[in-house]
């Protein structure tokens, strides 16, 4: 698999990055995990528009879907007419969510630009990739992925707290890109983010191979939270950088 980090800012943009947005690609396919404020703009460095073959959302935050706003005027008032409908993955009301942000009726809304699908927990296919989905500790419904193809894993935190099941989903995997939201001492209100710390010892706890920490305010010390995941990780860990690739 191919992962490209189209977007990782936490909360709002930051000068050097959209929101949270990952390419992931295998056998010529392409999956979009999340399209967060700016992401739709940097996508296109790395994929054709009408390119995607799905999206999946970990949540309806904001700053994790809301430029499928823009993306349905790219695919519904495409000069060459609109392409067939692309299926996206989210939690309940997806649909009625997006319309709402775009203050259009809610019948038929975007589905007919967008083929939804509700997610639950579970394991389902796309393409070559097999998808795993959990349940993380954010305030509401959202989910974690668990991507494999080829013997390769990797595992992508959405949002989320201190949450058991997430060490459990990262077990073992090859990349564990893992939000470190928070930092450790500053901000206390529990389920709702990681701080570099914690990122560090889900880390751990899982055995992952390699941990690379993302959705990190602008407001918040990256090279903090690096410092603190280091600490309690002892394999090789980063900071996400918009428009960097891994091979995984």
């Amino acid at each position: 698999m191919k992962l490209t980090v189209v977007g990782c800012s936490g909360t709002f943009p930051s000068p050097d990055s959209p929101c949270s947005s990952y390419l992931v690609e295998a056998d010529g396919y392409r999956l979009v995990l999340d399209l967060g404020n700016g992401a739709l703009g940097a996508l296109q460095n790395h994929v054709g528009l009408y390119a995607v073959d799905a999206i999946a959302l970990s949540h309806l935050h904001a700053d994790h879907c809301i430029d499928l706003c823009a993306y349905w005027v790219a695919r519904n008032y495409r000069q060459e007419g609109c392409p067939e409908p692309l299926p996206v993955y989210g939690p309940l009301d997806t649909p009625g969510r997006l319309a709402r942000a775009y203050d259009m009726p809610e019948q038929p809304g975007m589905t007919e630009v967008f083929d939804f699908h509700t997610l639950t927990p579970g394991t389902f296919t796309l393409g070559p990739l097999t998808v795993t989905a959990i349940r993380v500790n954010h305030p509401v419904e959202a989910y974690a992925f668990r991507i494999e193809h080829g013997g390769r894993s990797l595992v992508y935190s959405g949002d989320t707290g201190e949450c058991p099941e997430l060490i459990e989903l990262a077990r073992d995997c090859d990349f564990f890109l893992c939000e470190a939201a928070f930092t450790d001492g500053k901000e206390t209100v529990r389920s709702i983010h990681l701080n570099g710390r914690e990122a560090g010892e889900h880390a751990a706890a899982a055995g992952v191979r390699r941990l690379v920490l993302t959705h990190i305010p602008p407001w918040t010390d990256p090279q903090r939270n690096l410092r603190d995941a280091e600490a309690a990780f002892r394999g090789p860990v980063e900071l996400a950088k918009a428009g960097a690739t891994y091979e995984i």
